[in-house]
């Protein structure tokens, strides 16, 4: 049964391969139904996956293989908060090696082209500290950063 928000996200062909992707890579994250064409459409043919219910992190989801007319950009993106570095690595390089692409800040896009950023607390923590000064600092380090390194930002907000 689907939940009464989900988000869906439109894929060109691969939805089933990303949902499982984002199972096996993400904790409570799981594919759910698949759900064949009863008929033929634009983007495929009568049998082909059309759509597939998954969740990511707790997040209901459903992928639509509804062809190339609707690419992912930068304005939808999942926010994942890491916990310490061997989280934000183990995240970040999952999507970095599996066919995905480095950006800015902690950003980076899996290999259909989906945004996430890939956020350690400690960072939030930094760019809100109550003192201007040090979430300067952190923010200022935050911005040379691709991946984004938890030591060299506790050393920022150090001073």
């Amino acid at each position: 049964m689907m939940s009464k928000n989900t988000i869906c996200l439109w894929y060109d062909g691969a939805a089933l391969e990303a949902a499982t992707f984002y199972a096996t890579t993400f904790p409570d994250s799981r594919v759910g139904a698949t759900h064949r064409a009863p008929g033929d459409y634009p983007a495929g043919r009568q049998g082909d996956v059309l759509m597939v219910e998954f969740t990511v992190m707790g997040i209901p989801c459903l992928g639509m293989n509804g062809g190339p007319g609707m690419p992912h950009n930068e304005s939808f993106s999942f926010q994942v908060a890491t916990d310490d570095q061997a989280e934000t690595d183990r995240l970040w390089n999952a999507i970095i090696d599996h066919g995905g692409q480095a950006s800015a800040c902690g950003w980076c896009k899996d290999q259909w082209g989906l945004s996430w950023q890939i956020t350690p607390r400690a960072l939030m923590a930094a760019v809100a500290d109550p003192d201007p000064a040090v979430a300067k600092r952190a923010f200022e380090a935050m911005m040379t950063m691709t991946k984004i390194d938890i030591a060299a930002i506790e050393a920022a907000r150090r001073g």
